[in-house]
């Protein structure tokens, strides 16, 4: 497997868009799952389902790749993960570094995911001298001091922060003064960085606010049901009232003096 940070993906140079480059690895997942059951072939419906999206949309994604399928067949499932891979630039090694080892950065650190796809946690940084030594996930934390040195040791490219927001600009600089071209920040901050370098930010709070908005918003419309209901049960028994006090004609019984 190739290595190196001059690589860039190809997806820029061919024209895929952005969004069709986020589902990418939606589409990669579902595949990897069929290879895993030795399943030859997948049709757009069936992989749309799979990775959460309609099937127009998975067509029209894998028409930039030059994939189209086989009328009746489907797609090969093998060849379309090396396709995938291929131009998630998965096809080399990727060497990766975590600064900042807290709960969340050890976390990422023993998470198995990144080898299955490419990618080698080669470092942990952190800026706490304790740390230093310490294994994380069986590599030894090292400390920020040599954090240049580790990048260019190493080829590093790709940077991942998971430090709090207050030390994840500095951070961020630092990395792209070393070389880092692309980086993922867990911090709840925005990153300033120059042309040429790219950020991808996951910020889970901000999905927790936004899964409580739909909550918020689900809850809003039950109530809303609920007093729909309680209205039209209680026109429904005023009718009924209503009915039931009037004569054999239809009319409402005259009042009769005492």
């Amino acid at each position: 497997m190739a290595t190196g940070r001059t690589h860039r993906p190809a997806t820029r140079s061919r024209g895929i868009p952005e969004a069709t480059v986020a589902r990418l690895p939606l589409y990669l997942r579902a595949l990897t799952a069929l290879s895993e059951r030795s399943v030859p072939t997948v049709s757009s419906e069936e992989l749309a389902a799979a990775a959460g999206v309609n099937s127009a949309k998975l067509r029209k994604d894998f028409s930039y790749l030059g994939s189209y399928g086989t009328r009746g067949v489907g797609y090969d499932v093998e060849y379309l993960v090396y396709q995938i891979s291929r131009e998630l630039g998965l096809t080399q090694d990727w060497p990766v570094v975590i600064v900042g080892i807290g709960n969340l950065g050890a976390a990422l650190a023993n998470y198995g995911g990144f080898a299955s796809r490419g990618f080698r946690v080669a470092a942990l940084i952190d800026a706490d001298p304790e740390m230093a030594g310490k294994p994380v996930a069986g590599i030894p934390v090292q400390h920020t001091d040599e954090l240049e040195k580790i990048i260019d040791d190493n080829g590093v490219s790709i940077g991942v922060i998971a430090t709090p927001a207050g030390a994840a600009q500095q951070v961020c600089d630092r990395l792209v003064a070393a070389g880092v071209t692309s980086i993922l920040n867990f911090a709840p901050t925005v990153l300033t960085v120059p042309d040429g370098v790219d950020v991808r930010k996951v910020d889970l709070s901000i999905e927790l606010q936004i899964l409580a908005f739909h909550e918020q918003r689900k809850a809003g419309e039950e109530a809303e049901a609920q007093a729909g209901a309680a209205m039209e049960a209680e026109a429904e028994a005023a009718a009924a009232a209503k009915e039931a006090g009037k004569g054999p004609d239809g009319d409402v019984p005259a009042v009769m003096p005492a």
